[in-house]
């Protein structure tokens, strides 16, 4: 079966999972559209991917960056805490990965106990690459603020470095669902802070504002720090400055002499964040 065709048949056997953008109502799969009762339609692109924006929104995340994050990730940047959160998934539950970029996240917890995961993104050209990865997930151009998805639709979201909106995070899940979020710490790639932004407030960081922002809204949140270095090639150091954030904006010169002098490893220091059993 082709992967478009796969990716239909899969949303039409979650029903009900999607929520219609415009006016709340369930959406079903028709042929090649998700339609709702009062005849809204969104088309399931030729990778099986949907759009639920009504219009595009530009963002910092070009194909440049998005292949070098593939790339670094392919590479194992990430598993160490992907694997701390597979531990807390259930097989054959629903998890939606919250901000999932070009998905490879996304598709590796799916495999890791058998998920059926979706991964959304406010990036079209992000989720257009996540649709070329060979996974079962299914990937979705959606807004955070509105997520086109029932009530209880999930049994874990996970958010990994992105924004979260906690009042929808509650709406989607599932009585007693969980919520899986990681958050750099201080040393989270201290070597580039250090070496793009020596001399300016940039050249440290503080978590205390988003990790008492949770807390405040989930008290009862597990907290388990995540601290490893990964080892980096010459070109893995090249991808690894493209796909950050933390470098976009640094100075051109800082930029080039890291380049010149690249870090033959890269600190890793984060939270995952448990809230576990969530009472609606």
């Amino acid at each position: 079966m082709r992967k478009r065709e796969a990716k239909i048949q899969l949303a039409a056997q979650q029903e009900p999972l999607f929520a219609c953008p415009v006016c709340g109502n369930v959406m079903r799969v028709e042929q090649d559209s998700l339609v709702c009762p009062q005849g809204h339609v969104r088309d399931f692109s030729r990778k099986g991917t949907m759009n639920f924006l009504s219009q595009q929104v530009a963002t910092e995340y070009t194909a440049t960056m998005l292949a070098a994050r593939r790339r670094m990730l392919a590479a194992g940047l990430f598993k160490p805490f992907l694997d701390a959160m597979a531990v807390h998934l259930q097989p054959h539950h629903r998890l939606l990965d919250v901000g999932c970029g070009e998905g490879t996240p996304t598709a590796y917890l799916a495999e890791q106990k058998q998920q059926v995961a979706v991964g959304f993104d406010i990036s079209a050209p992000a989720i257009n690459l996540a649709g070329s990865l060979a996974t079962s997930a299914l990937f979705a151009v959606a807004d955070l603020a509105h997520l086109p998805f029932v009530d209880a639709a999930f049994d874990t979201v996970t958010d990994i470095f992105s924004p979260g909106n906690y009042q929808e995070f509650r709406r989607v899940l599932r009585p007693n669902g969980q919520l899986l979020k990681i958050i750099p710490r201080a040393g989270y790639l201290k070597e580039l802070r250090t070496g793009l932004y020596a001399g300016t407030a940039k050249a440290t960081y503080d978590n205390r504002p988003v990790l008492d922002r949770f807390l405040a809204t989930f008290p009862q949140a597990e907290i388990h720090p995540i601290t490893y270095d990964f080892p980096l090639a010459a070109a893995q150091f090249a991808d690894l400055l493209t796909m950050t954030p933390l470098s976009w904006q640094a100075p051109a010169e800082r930029r080039r002499a890291m380049l010149a002098n690249p870090l033959s490893s890269i600190h890793i220091e984060v939270d995952l964040l448990i809230v576990a059993h969530l009472v609606k």
